[in-house]
This record gives structure tokens, C-alpha cells and sequence, in this order.
């Protein structure tokens, strides 16, 4: 990859650049949202890919050194599937408890914190167009995240805060919180209080991409979470 030079307004410090680059792709996100909110999700995932590639095209970096990588892609798919048949069923677990919690809530409490507006009633279903779901969550959503959050605002952010302690394997510091909270915080473009909830998640697509090197299982975690919470949104509230 040639090396070109760093723009003059790209900070030098580390934490500084991948801060700055979070704040102008949130806010072209949120100005995208309230003048055109359709192209939203198109500037959003332009911006989590072109962001990342022209900060690494200044330092003379690949796809790689940012987790996009097919090297260690059986390591990943395995991790992959470890974590998915660990938090899978908690999570429906989870899901079920709070459908049934859900029509004994005051129902002003229930808009704050949940997206649900009706009475759940369970009846089997996948979303309508559901292989369009799928495509949409892997290839536009979760590998664009992905690469912007894990693969390189974290990555630029454990350069400025090394250090940390080891988690089920893995060395976690500041810049692995951090990135779940700016990852959350992300979610708020379009302002609901439950849409903080994905800080949770972001704490395992995190954590997989430290125990991995890469982004691909941690980005097939997050597509096939995706598509689980829409399969039993649709069969809850079809």
C-alpha cells in the first residue's frame, strides 16, 4: 500500500484520531437522519468503512491490521460458534422472561425502554423478506460496524491506552469500555433509550475480536443477533 501523507487536520495522537473520526461519522449520521433519514443507513455504512481506510491508508496500514483479515478465519468461525451456542440460549431465555414480564409494566415505562408498543403474542414467523434481512445485516451492517468499532476505533484506542486485565483469556483496558460506550452511544442517532442496550452485545463482539485478531466472527455474531432479536420481534409482535 503506498504511503500518502497525513492530512493536517488528522490528530496525532491515537486517541485523539479515532475519537474525531467517531464524532464527524455520528454526525453526518444524525444530520443524514433528520434531512433525508433514508439515505441514513447508506451514510452510515460508507462512513464506518471510508473513515477507517483513510486514516490507514496515511500510516501505510492494511485490512488486516485492522482485523479484516481471512488468516485466522477458522479460529474465528469456531469462537463464532462457541459464543453463539453459550449466549444464544441465555438470550432467549432472557427474551422470553421479559415478554412475560412486559403486559405488567406501566405501559409509559414500557415506550422508554423497550421498542415494543402492543401486547406480545407468540406465533412462529420470520420477518417478511427474510433473506434480504439477512444479506442486509451481515454485508451493510454488521462488517461495516464491525471494521469501524472493533476493528479500528479499538484497535487505535488500546495504541493510546495499552494495558488493561485479563478476561477469560484476553487483555481488556480502557479502550475495550470505551468502544462499547461509544458504540451505544452510536445507536442514539436515532433517540430511543433502549437502543443503549447494545452496549451489552458490544462487549462481546469486542471481546471476540481481542481473543481472535480478527473481526469476521465477531461480525457473524453480530449479524446473527441481529437477525435472532428481528425473528422474535416478528414472531412476538407480528
Amino acid at each position: 500500500m503506498t504511503l500518502e501523507p497525513a492530512p493536517a487536520w488528522l490528530p496525532k495522537s491515537a486517541v485523539r484520531e479515532a475519537l474525531a473520526l467517531w464524532a464527524i461519522c455520528f454526525t453526518a449520521i444524525i444530520l443524514t437522519f433528520v434531512t433525508w433519514t433514508g439515505a441514513a443507513k447508506l451514510v452510515a455504512t460508507v462512513g464506518f468503512l471510508y473513515l477507517p481506510i483513510y486514516a490507514m491508508r496515511a500510516r501505510g496500514e492494511d485490512y488486516a491490521d485492522f482485523g479484516l483479515s481471512l488468516r485466522n478465519l477458522g479460529r474465528e468461525l469456531k469462537l463464532f460458534a462457541l459464543v453463539s451456542a453459550v449466549v444464544f440460549p441465555l438470550f432467549i431465555g432472557f427474551y422470553l422472561g421479559g415478554m412475560a414480564l412486559l403486559p405488567l409494566l406501566p405501559k409509559a415505562l414500557v415506550h422508554v425502554f423497550t421498542p415494543y408498543v402492543s401486547a406480545p403474542s407468540f406465533h412462529f414467523r420470520l420477518p417478511d423478506r427474510f433473506a434480504e434481512w439477512v444479506i442486509d445485516q451481515l454485508f451493510v451492517v454488521a462488517i461495516p460496524e464491525e471494521f469501524f468499532y472493533r476493528g479500528y476505533l479499538q484497535s487505535r484506542l488500546r495504541d493510546g491506552w495499552p494495558g488493561g486485565r485479563v478476561v477469560f483469556g484476553v487483555r481488556l483496558g480502557r479502550a475495550f469500555w470505551i468502544t462499547a460506550l461509544l458504540f451505544a452511544l452510536g445507536h442514539l442517532a436515532i433517540f430511543q433509550a433502549w437502543r443503549l442496550a447494545v452496549f451489552f452485545p458490544a462487549l462481546i463482539f469486542g471481546w471476540m475480536r481481542e481473543r481472535t485478531g480478527g473481526i469476521l466472527g465477531a461480525a457473524l455474531f453480530h449479524a446473527s443477533a441481529n437477525l435472532l432479536v428481528q425473528v422474535l420481534d416478528a414472531s412476538f409482535f407480528s
